[in-house]
């Protein structure tokens, strides 16, 4: 068996984190694993254990089987597949009998505003974090400037 993709579970536990308004920091202390390690998860660097994905599931308050599907530990339905997913609300609307085709489209145009305002608060607070990271990439190249900068003074004669 090939190795799985590990990005999309990441990209799932940073937006299940983001809509349980958690900092990385704090759901990392509430699930009992380092800052340094949910944030290498959510890149998609590591692949967390079984263990780590129940414990992510708990703080997270949702089912340690879904993130076991999305990290390919079990196997899932079309469910787990986000095009999928949408496909099956737009099919759901549009076969619901008791709907009629205005109120079906008004719930469709509806589902479409939330699905972009979401995109957006996640692309925001991607472009957030990539700023917060250049800003700290400014500071270490500054500091490492300085170390450079006295190395090559010397020390200094008392």
């Amino acid at each position: 068996m090939g190795a799985l993709p590990i990005g999309p579970l990441g990209e799932y536990i940073r937006e299940q984190r983001r809509n349980a308004q958690y900092s990385v920091r704090q759901l990392a202390q509430a699930a009992g694993v380092s800052n340094p390690y949910l944030s290498q998860i959510e890149r998609g660097l590591r692949k967390p254990s079984a263990e780590i994905l129940q414990q992510l599931a708990k703080a997270l308050r949702i089912s340690a089987e879904t993130l076991y599907v999305r990290a390919g530990l079990l196997d899932g339905g079309a469910d787990v597949d986000p095009d999928a997913a949408t496909e099956k609300v737009r099919a759901a609307v549009a076969d619901d009998p008791w709907l009629s085709a205005r109120q079906k489209r008004a719930l469709l145009d509806i589902y479409e505003a939330f699905r972009l305002e979401s995109a957006r608060d996640v692309a925001a607070r991607d472009a957030k974090n990539d700023e917060d990271i250049d800003g700290i990439e400014d500071i270490e190249d500054e500091d490492n400037r300085e170390i450079r900068g006295s190395a090559v003074a010397g020390p200094t004669e008392q």
